[in-house]
């Protein structure tokens, strides 16, 4: 559902029940601006970020893309962190 900020303010306690089952965009200006949702689908938009998989699940692809990536210039004190490491 789209409405406008206008609305939004207007209506908050409807349009806040209804961002309860379906993400609500408000829009300014005719264009889209801000997005709610529940809490519910924030944390577990949260939690996609943040998925772990074992590295034999890692596909061959990225997994050639991650064996050729480089450090940056300027950030070699990273490697002080690896030393000693175990895990």
């Amino acid at each position: 559902m789209r409405v406008t900020t206008a609305d939004f303010i207007r209506n908050f306690g409807t349009l806040a029940d209804r961002a309860l089952a379906e993400p609500l965009t408000i829009t300014k200006n005719g264009r889209d601006r801000l997005v709610v949702v529940s809490a519910a689908e924030y944390e577990r938009l949260k939690r996609r970020d943040r998925q772990a998989i074992a590295a034999a699940e890692v596909p061959d692809a990225n997994a050639a893309l991650i064996a050729s990536a480089e450090v940056p210039a300027g950030q070699e004190q990273l490697d002080a962190e690896l030393t000693d490491w175990r895990p």
